[in-house]
């Protein structure tokens, strides 16, 4: 029997030099890769990010959840019991019970006053003290950073005696100040790190093209700082979205009353709750704060790391 072509090239075996092309081989023969099994620390570490994972993600479910149960159902299976209907009328309730929309909209106007705030009085502050420079700018950033660990509960007495004194209690800027104040030290640490990082041979080629410190800021530094800038403002707006100690020390009239204020209209007399036209309230606060963060998750990231890291 003859021998097909085909055959005399599979014995003939590898080419010369005993070199076997990656064409000449089977699939048969390429060696399966084994998983290398995972080393005591990694499933330690994988153990550890999980649980965190659930922790931070398991309350945002609960509060969704529990906004379209229906008040059987939440009175039935327990706060915790998993939901065994759907309804909206939690959220229609929720709008009925208190004057949501105006709480949101105070929380907006707080919300975005303090960090224009932050953000100019942080980022010209940090370019003065990190990039100019000027006698003392070192005894300057210490006193900014002594801010951190200074708590807020200190300054809740001596700030509501002035706001009395000069009009500005049970307003706006009630708020808007403090919440800026106690937030800058922070936010210009960022801003000081952040700037490290940007080469000085940046601004000294400016200056020999004649740009002044106005136009050095304006041209170089404020549009290479949009991330950390986007940072700043994340961090901060989670914050005084949330903040109840300001509110609740300065603001007297219904009309003001930001979110956090807001839901105390959901207790009703002798402690009665309705906890799923509350939950629901809650859902519709969070949920804006909750989608800006995951936009721009990705530039906050990247601010933080130009920040923090290479600062």
């Amino acid at each position: 029997m003859t021998s097909s072509p085909t055959d005399t090239l599979a014995q003939a075996g590898p080419a010369r030099g005993g070199r076997v092309r990656p064409s000449d081989r089977s699939p048969s023969r390429i060696p399966a890769r084994r998983r290398r099994p995972l080393k005591p620390a990694q499933v330690v570490s994988r153990v550890l990010l999980g649980a965190l994972l659930v922790v931070q993600v398991y309350p945002l479910v609960w509060i969704f959840m529990t906004a379209v149960r229906d008040d059987a159902d939440f009175a039935s299976h327990g706060a915790f019991g998993l939901p065994q209907s759907f309804t909206l009328d939690n959220f229609a309730r929720a709008f009925d019970q208190g004057d949501l929309g105006r709480n949101i909209l105070n929380s907006l106007v707080v919300t975005l006053g303090a960090s224009a705030l932050i953000v100019v009085c942080g980022l010209t502050g940090a370019y003065a003290i990190q990039v100019l420079g000027f006698r003392g700018s070192k005894v300057v950033r210490a006193l900014f950073l002594v801010g951190i660990i200074v708590p807020v509960q200190v300054a809740l007495v001596p700030l509501f005696v002035d706001y009395a004194r000069i009009g500005l209690l049970d307003t706006h800027l009630s708020m808007i100040i403090p919440l800026a104040g106690f937030s800058l030290p922070m936010s210009l640490y960022l801003f000081m790190s952040f700037f490290q990082y940007i080469p000085q041979e940046l601004y000294d080629a400016a200056s020999i093209d004649g740009a002044g410190p106005t136009a050095i800021f304006a041209r170089i530094t404020l549009p290479m700082s949009v991330n950390t800038i986007v940072t700043v403002v994340m961090i901060n707006s989670i914050f005084i979205w949330n903040d109840f100690v300001f509110g609740n020390t300065f603001v007297l009239s219904e009309e003001l009353k930001t979110v956090p204020l807001g839901l105390q209209n959901y207790i009703g007399a002798m402690g009665k709750t309705d906890w799923t036209a509350t939950f629901a309230a809650v859902c519709v606060t969070v949920t804006p704060l909750l989608l800006v963060f995951i936009v721009l998750n990705r530039a906050m990231m990247y601010g933080l790391e130009s920040g923090a890291t290479k600062g």
